[in-house]
């Protein structure tokens, strides 16, 4: 991708956008970078998924940092499903290539509404 001025600054504002969602709901790479990543900069739903998991590195050592500051990481929990999750991601970053990005871009989808849903029903019933 060609890096314009105005991708530079876009690049910039969906990481902020990021960040905040991120230090705000637990959430920001899958959930903001993903669909912003190919709406604003027009990347494959592959590559915006790969590119999310690496911009979150910084953004997720900045926000845990602070977090821990003010004590409200629970490292226990953080390390076991850190290591769960390093090891199943790590083998499912392959899967990625065997997908189509029409299949993922629905999968995706589909799991952001189930998710959303589920999460506004619980909090309104």
């Amino acid at each position: 991708m060609e890096m314009t001025a105005m991708s530079l600054v876009t690049c910039l504002g969906i990481g902020a956008l990021s960040g905040l969602v991120a230090a705000l709901a637990g959430v920001g790479g899958g959930v903001i970078m993903v669909p912003l990543f190919t709406a604003m900069l027009g990347l494959p739903q592959k590559q915006a998924v790969a590119t999310s998991l690496a911009a979150i590195i910084l953004t997720s050592i900045a926000a845990s940092y602070r977090n821990s500051g003010n004590a409200f990481v629970e490292w226990r929990v953080a390390l076991l499903a850190g290591c769960g999750g390093a090891v199943v991601a790590y083998i499912a970053s392959d899967w990625l290539r065997s997908l189509s990005n029409r299949n993922l871009t629905i999968g995706f989808g589909a799991l952001m509404i189930v998710l959303g849903t589920r999460m506004l029903l619980k909090e309104l019933l």
